[in-house]
């Protein structure tokens, strides 16, 4: 089988994970864009509440991510990510079944105590080759903002059509899908791939919270996620002041959301050619200030959608941006322990945005909101200053077979001279060698120095 594509086994997981990961993904965010509109029946139901309740599951996602993934090390990928579905199918049937809008927020806190995504991640690795990880990964990704757009066109369809309740049954449905999938087409792994790649190590999370380039990209995604939920508890009220039907919304969300992916792919290939990643990165940090602006005084639906356009074309670009330069910019070795903390400021996030958003809505109207979203992508901003223009380097990883320490160490010596390697690791307990690599590397001559050191 060519290492140069993906084998049959290598497809099945790649899509059955991104379904499983997509239609969880879908039921988290369904209610971003409805539950201002569709919760006003609810006892204690107002404007701090609705931020209290959509951000809820990024509170328990942010304390559990890491955890879910250390423990998946210990008692296997799969039983920890069918225990995670299960624990959300049953938050969304407590939120199914609430009157009240306290406990809707119990519910959405116990949909995200199935804090998977680094599970599913980490078994999509163990399932796959290491030439072909990226390409899985990728797969996976693509289905994470493919689930975004849809939460945005089936949440109000949903919502309209069955009300409340009915979206979080069908959430829940979702989630028991995702349970068969898991049981019926995923194997279980013969072996792990490297700790470093996949999961987190407690023992470097510290270093990780030191390195001032990693902590830019983990407070970037933290304001990220803060901006959307913060957004959604202001916005669809505001269509409904501009006379905008709520059984319509989804007619404006999903064009605008899919338009600002396509637009922001040139984004993305015109950063990469041209290497000049650190001025993109500062140009959709703009166009979210200048959307979050725009939307500050917007009073008609098609003003609305032209904020929101803006907004999301440099949402999309940094969504899509940041984990891969955390990728090239962690230490080589501890991926899994950047993604780690990466997760946990991005949900932690998304709590945030809810609350704040929620509680200056409530006491200080919309356009607090607007003005705190702003003053935050203006600190990102700042704080953009100082990052470092990304090499063109990529991470390897290489198994090896050294029969001792020493000969471990004489591997990553022979490994760092090799022409294309900037820096290399040999990790004797796990028997993995961690390159980081440019252009002219050649992978089989590294494995050829693995073979040769005994």
């Amino acid at each position: 089988m060519s290492d140069l594509k993906l084998n049959p086994l290598e497809k099945k997981v790649a899509f059955t994970l991104a379904g499983i990961f997509g239609m969880r993904m879908i039921g988290l965010f369904m209610i971003l864009p409805i539950f201002a509109l569709y919760g006003q029946h609810l006892e204690g139901f107002s404007p701090m509440w609705i931020g209290i309740a959509i951000g809820a599951y990024g509170l328990t996602q942010a304390c559990l991510q890491i955890p879910m993934g250390i423990l998946s090390d210990r008692i296997g990928r799969k039983p920890v990510i069918l225990i995670g579905l299960v624990v959300f199918a049953i938050g969304s049937l407590v939120a199914a079944m609430a009157d009240n809008v306290f406990t809707i927020t119990i519910g959405r806190a116990m949909q995200g105590m199935g804090a998977i995504a680094s599970t599913v991640l980490a078994l999509s690795a163990d399932l796959s080759r290491e030439q072909q990880r990226p390409k899985v990964m990728a797969i996976i990704g693509a289905g994470i903002g493919l689930s975004f757009a849809l939460s945005l066109l089936i949440g109000p369809i949903l919502a309209e059509q069955f009300g409340l309740s009915g979206l979080f049954i069908a959430t829940a449905v979702f989630a028991i899908v995702g349970v068969l999938l898991v049981l019926w087409l995923i194997p279980n792994p013969i072996v792990k791939a490297p700790t470093g790649d996949t999961t987190a190590d407690l023992t470097r999370l510290k270093s990780m919270l030191k390195d001032p380039q990693l902590v830019r990209l983990d407070a970037g995604i933290l304001i990220l996620h803060l901006c959307l939920t913060a957004m959604f508890v202001v916005v669809p009220m505001m269509l409904i002041e501009a006379d905008y039907s709520k059984a319509q919304h989804w007619k404006l969300y999903f064009p605008v959301f899919m338009l600002a992916f396509v637009l922001m792919v040139p984004m993305i290939l015109i950063g990469v050619r041209k290497n000049i990643t650190k001025p993109m990165f500062q140009f959709a940090l703009v166009l979210l200030l200048a959307g979050t602006l725009l939307l500050t005084f917007a009073s008609t639906s098609w003003l609305i959608a032209f904020s929101l356009l803006i907004f999301f074309i440099g949402f999309n670009y940094l969504e899509a941006s940041l984990p891969s330069l955390i990728a090239k910019l962690c230490p080589i070795g501890a991926k899994g322990s950047a993604m780690g903390v990466y997760s946990t400021s991005q949900f932690l996030g998304a709590f945030l945005g809810g609350l704040f958003g929620g509680v200056l809505y409530q006491y200080l109207g919309q356009h607090a909101v607007l003005l705190f979203m702003s003053i935050m992508l203006l600190f990102w901003l700042f704080l953009s200053i100082g990052m470092v223009q990304p090499k063109l380097v990529r991470s390897v990883t290489i198994s090896t077979q050294f029969v001792d320490a020493e000969a471990a160490v004489l591997g990553m010596q022979k490994l760092s001279q090799l022409e294309g390697v900037d820096e290399a690791i040999v990790v004797y307990e796990e028997q993995v060698a961690y390159l980081r690599v440019g252009n002219k590397f050649d992978v089989s001559l590294a494995k050829a120095v693995v073979g040769s050191v005994n």
